[in-house]
């Protein structure tokens, strides 16, 4: 058996690992990153990265046919088509060029690169079966410190596995064709994301939601634009509903309401997106026998596992499932490992929803404010009033802030609406950096743009606001 040491050993090259990875070249520290599939994990494959490419592509196509008819920028045009192959085409060079820019880092940093799947051995050792070579004797690798970034796995519906007419979210990223009718089974942000997709290539879509709202867990207030947006492009939404099954013909998805009513929902297709769980099992982690938080890794505030040297990031220690969040967990964990004194204690993590409008939420509600039992006060300020929303056909939403009522430090910050995604960095900073309502009113901020709306709300929750 073909046996290997290093430093550092990281399963899993997701955007932890490789961040982790890369980090930990910089500083020296010898490493080794096993990945079975390809670099950048969920995200850059089968995610984030490939999802906001088919959103811009299904929003490009929708405003072509809205210039089909009456446009009031003057705009006509005489028809509209998509070649989806094309689509799927230009979104996996996307991927490949990113999922290559990773490598050329890795490799530029001196990381060496396992390409194979891992079993853990023990807390220093795991075997490697190669995907070069699968049928030949594993290769055993020996880390003094073991990085576990395996990431989450998307979850099933029990009675309906994933095949036929039963999709994932992988392969509604890559569809051969635009089905008539699809079902989407849960109005999280994943199958919001998607199934707006589709409605603007055309499928008639319908949503079902086992919760009484969509996005629950964003609070209603921000999700009521969305709710109007899928009213408007004609998606159906049920609510209260549990999916029972397909009906015995297998075009149709067997539904049962809050009153008890059965009912079947014809189906082309069934897009089954109700969330993801940490990775955990097929790779031998139940042999370190580590301390479990429900389904996911229990860490400390340095990423630490219950097994001295065994650190875990990411999706596999549990909520929230983000790149960000990993990213940052990786290269502290590395910047540790070299000897330097780190704690994963960030003021908030971002959450995007990028449905249509797009929703941001940093730091805590108006609700989670109260729970908290902190005195505050709140303000928000609307797109309608702000000149560049207007300028791009984009007044539904608002931007809103939460602060402390004593010393008017900023604790929390949401927004939906067009592109407000964007607008999640000075969200994170002005929390990072403990700016107070005054800080963010007394900061010239450029005109015109959405970013004004961000003064605006803090000039209004402290009783001035300018355009409103």
């Amino acid at each position: 058996m073909d046996s290997h040491k290093t430093t550092l050993l990281i399963i899993g090259g997701g955007p932890g690992g490789y961040v982790a990875a890369i980090r930990a070249a910089q500083l020296g520290i010898p490493t080794t990153l096993v990945e079975g599939e390809q670099l950048g994990g969920t995200c850059l494959n089968i995610g984030c990265i490939p999802s906001k490419a088919l959103i811009h592509a299904a929003e490009a196509y929708h405003q072509a046919h809205h210039f089909m008819g009456d446009s009031t920028l003057g705009i006509h045009v005489e028809s509209a088509r998509i070649d989806i192959a094309q689509t799927v085409r230009w979104k996996d060079g996307i991927v490949a060029r990113l999922t290559g820019g990773v490598g050329a880092l890795l490799k530029k940093h001196g990381v060496h690169v396992v390409k194979g799947w891992a079993t853990i051995v023990d807390g220093k050792t795991v075997d490697v079966t190669t995907t070069a070579k699968p049928d030949a004797a594993p290769m055993r690798i020996h880390g003094e410190h073991l990085l576990l970034a395996t990431g989450s796995v998307e979850l099933g519906l029990p009675g309906m596995p994933f095949g036929g007419r039963v999709i994932s979210s992988t392969q509604a990223l890559s569809p051969d064709s635009i089905p008539k009718r699809l079902v989407v089974v849960g109005a999280g942000y994943i199958g919001l994301e998607l199934g707006l997709v589709y409605r603007k290539l055309g499928s008639d879509v319908t949503v079902v939601e086992a919760q009484d709202r969509i996005l629950p867990l964003y609070d209603e207030e921000l999700t009521k634009p969305v709710a109007a947006s899928l009213r408007k492009l004609g998606v159906q939404v049920h609510l209260g509903t549990k999916v029972q099954g397909l009906n015995p013909a297998g075009d149709a998805v067997r539904v049962v309401d809050g009153a008890g009513r059965e009912s079947e929902l014809a189906a082309d297709q069934v897009l089954v997106a109700i969330g993801r769980a940490p990775n955990t099992h097929g790779w031998g982690l139940e042999k370190l026998m580590l301390a479990m938080q429900g389904r996911a890794l229990q860490v400390d505030d340095q990423c630490r596992t219950s097994m001295r040297n065994v650190w875990a990031i990411g999706d596999l220690t549990g909520e929230p499932m983000l790149a960000h969040r990993a990213m940052a967990q990786g290269e502290m964990v590395a910047e540790i490992i070299s000897g330097k004194r780190r704690h994963f204690a960030p003021a908030a993590i971002a959450a995007v929803c990028f449905t249509d409008p797009e929703i941001v939420v940093v730091g805590q509600t108006p609700a989670e404010a109260t729970k908290a039992g902190l005195e505050f006060t709140t303000a928000q300020f609307p797109f309608a009033a702000n000149g560049r929303a207007m300028t791009l056909e984009a007044t539904d939403g608002f931007v809103r802030v939460v602060a402390r009522r004593d010393n008017h430090r900023i604790v929390g910050w949401q927004a939906v609406g067009a592109g407000v995604s964007e607008l999640s960095t000075a969200f994170s900073h002005s929390l990072e950096m403990g700016a107070t309502l005054e800080d963010v009113a007394h900061t010239i901020h450029a005109h015109p743009t959405l970013g004004e709306a961000v003064q605006e709300a803090a000039l209004r929750a402290l009783g001035h606001a300018l355009h409103i």
